[in-house]
């Protein structure tokens, strides 16, 4: 007899969902991450080696001007690192798990002592040398994410001898980068005077952290100036999404809402509120911004918990690196009472269920958009290879799952006929 209506209870039959539709397990989300530290150990070595015959460099004295770091799949001073390191200090952490406090640890001190060298060695310092970045950053992308995980480090005590560094990346930020007369930071690429989305991330964090450490107030009131003036140029009210680039001198401003960049926004945001004080007289416009960017970014995922490379446009592909960053910002938002727990834990954990099908046997990130400049045209966007090097899905996987634990412990699930919930408290 076939089922209908009157012989079977047609809303239990299961659906066939794309990606995983249940309560993620803290030991299976332990062990995704603990695939990912395993692969990054063997994938950024440390040390150092000579770049003509690869020998490796045993010691200070045998650093010149031929000296780079021991070579792996990434650069270990890129901003897509200085993420990397930040999942690593909060997965250690939330799981006990030195191992990831260690990697971070390990590689910030490297950094920090190879760069005390040049310092005290200027005549050996090269565009090739491994910290001209840090010693000479010419872009926020050189400085912002790499300073925040220094001084998270700082923070914890972990004797990275990082200071020195922080300092020099801060004066880059506070005045060494192009601003407007309003002090917005500003890019001369593509175009002269040009905003990019993502350098809300490569600022805010940073100046925010500074700010909580030094206990200087002029860091935070920077930090809210950029969320505020990037608002007024990019949000756009009737999507609750940025576009990814505002440029002074076009008559309009194409609306392309890439993902990583409203990724990176939304981070930046959640960055400031977890360290500015409640009762700041700017809290609670960041936090209506903040949310007002939830709303929107939560009206585009898809049915399989990825977001898309072009967030409202649903035929541009599921890309992981955005889905990474938001569903850790709205766990870590859910953590700390900024949201709705009832409303948006479930697109939390429909997120991570999806990126935990793009952590491969390997330790791999897979399906992230490569490194993307800025475009005024859909093919652009639409056809950024994936890969998996793209160091930008590195950072944020840790991250989303690092806190998707902390909420899977602070708060209980269940099904009820077939849809994940909150439990509700008596």
């Amino acid at each position: 007899m076939p089922e209908n209506d009157t012989n079977t209870p047609l809303h239990l039959i299961d659906p066939q969902y794309e990606t995983p539709y249940e309560i993620p397990a803290k030991e299976g989300i332990v062990a995704l991450l603990g695939r990912v530290l395993d692969y990054l150990e063997k994938a950024t070595p440390v040390g150092l080696v000579n770049k003509q015959d690869g020998c490796p460099v045993k010691s200070k004295s045998e650093i010149d001007v031929n000296t780079i770091f021991a070579k792996g799949d990434f650069r270990i001073t890129s901003y897509e690192w200085g993420v990397t390191y930040a999942g690593m200090l909060l997965a250690g952490d939330i799981t006990g798990d030195l191992r990831f406090v260690e990697y971070a640890q390990q590689r910030l001190k490297m950094i920090a002592d190879v760069a005390s060298f040049y310092l005290k060695n200027p005549h050996f310092l090269s565009v090739d040398s491994p910290v001209h970045s840090v010693l000479k950053p010419q872009a926020l992308d050189d400085a912002g994410a790499l300073c925040a995980a220094m001084i998270k480090a700082e923070q914890a005590d972990l004797q990275t001898g990082c200071h020195p560094f922080i300092t020099n990346f801060i004066e880059y930020i506070s005045k060494g980068e192009y601003r407007f007369a309003d002090d917005t930071l500003v890019r001369n690429r593509p175009y002269e005077n040009t905003l990019w989305l993502d350098d809300l991330f490569m600022s805010v964090p940073a100046l925010a952290q500074m700010a909580a450490s030094s206990g200087n107030a002029k860091y935070f009131d920077d930090a809210l100036k950029q969320v505020i003036l990037f608002s007024q140029r990019m949000f756009i009210p009737e999507k609750g999404l940025y576009m990814h680039g505002w440029t002074r001198q076009m008559a309009v401003h194409p609306q392309f809402c890439w993902g990583r960049a409203n990724g990176w926004a939304l981070m930046a945001m959640l960055e400031l509120l977890s360290v500015l004080p409640e009762e700041h007289p700017g809290f609670q416009s960041v936090l209506e911004q903040f949310r007002a960017h939830v709303y929107g970014l939560v009206r585009h995922q898809s049915g399989s918990g990825f977001w898309h490379q072009l967030l409202d446009r649903n035929d541009s592909y599921l890309e992981t690196s955005a889905t990474s960053i938001i569903t850790f910002s709205l766990a870590r938002a859910i953590n700390k009472g900024f949201i709705d727990k009832f409303a948006f834990a479930p697109i939390a954990l429909l997120g991570w269920n999806a990126l935990s099908t793009k952590i491969n046997a390997l330790g791999q990130v897979e399906g992230t958009c490569v490194g993307t400049g800025m475009g005024f045209d859909p093919a652009f966007y639409y056809h950024r290879p994936v890969n998996v090097f793209a160091a930008h899905g590195y950072g944020p996987v840790l991250l989303a799952g690092a806190e998707m634990i902390r909420l899977l412990e602070t708060e209980k699930f269940e099904i009820v006929e077939r849809a994940i919930l909150i439990k509700k408290t008596k």
